[in-house]
């Protein structure tokens, strides 16, 4: 399981001559690979953007193992790159499409979602080429966004679903891949996630990194702990600001086993 946290400073405009507030943009991540599998073809990358902010690229290479991981590196790797020039997430989408298209033929697919923070339109931007949807939680309740959507790869001309937001206190972004509504279905079980999304408590102000790790349990307790499929959980928070100082923070965890080298007789 790896978890990152990202902390950035951003501030919002209540009206002209007013006390500028500052707010917080936590950003947590948890995931896991496949039982048995041993390495996660799902891929998440982070990068600045050139006109402040960031973003997060989550890919869902098709199938698992070490050919699903290569696959959805490339692809991240592609993403990161256009959006470091400064290209715009949709044209990132459409391009990183384009590029497993025409270098797999059509035969490959792909899921696809960037998540940004933009500091200059002042927006958060969601954009998904991924059939599972993705939720927003905010006072005044949960938003399911599941408009039909394609995975990257299969057939041209494929366009992302682009999604903006308003940066604003007290909302949650959660996306994910697929493999999470799959939690349970061999048990005829559901992890039933809009249910435990509506009963989020918005206005105590938890972080990020407390709803990914809660909703990865709960699906690994779905599977017995033996996940039928790769996992990844990205929640985006947007807090009322705790400090004055604009500190950026990035704090990441995850598991190592340590290689066994073969002794110099053997």
């Amino acid at each position: 399981m790896v978890s990152d946290r990202d902390s950035a400073l951003v501030r919002e405009d209540r009206a002209p001559g007013a006390m500028r507030a500052m707010l917080d943009i936590h950003v947590a991540v948890a995931k896991v690979a496949h039982h048995g599998g041993g390495e996660s073809g799902d891929t998440l990358e982070t990068i600045e953007r050139p006109g402040g902010g960031f973003s997060f690229v989550l890919v869902d290479g098709q199938g698992t193992g070490r050919g699903a991981k290569t696959l959805s590196n490339l692809l991240v790797t592609r993403a990161i790159s256009l959006l470091k020039d400064g290209a715009r997430d949709g044209a990132v989408a459409r391009a990183v499409h384009d590029y497993l298209y025409t270098y797999r033929m059509g035969q490959v697919a792909a899921t696809l979602n960037i998540l940004s923070v933009d500091f200059q339109s002042g927006k958060i931007l969601i954009s998904r080429n991924n059939p599972a949807p993705f939720f927003v939680i905010d006072p005044e309740g949960v938003t399911s966004h599941n408009e039909p959507s394609m995975p990257i790869g299969l057939q041209p001309m494929i366009k992302p679903m682009i999604t903006e937001l308003p940066v604003r206190p007290y909302t949650y972004v959660v996306i994910f891949t697929d493999g999470l509504l799959r939690a349970g279905e061999r048990y005829g079980e559901d992890i039933e996630l809009l249910n435990y999304l509506s009963a989020w408590p918005v206005m105590d102000g938890r972080g990020p990194a407390e709803m990914s790790e809660e909703i990865l349990r709960r699906a690994m307790e779905l599977d017995r702990g033996e996940p039928a499929d790769d996992m990844s959980i990205v929640v985006l928070a947007v807090l009322p600001g705790a400090e004055a100082v604009s500190i950026r923070r990035l704090y990441v965890s995850a598991p190592f086993e340590e290689p066994t080298w073969p002794s110099p007789e053997q």
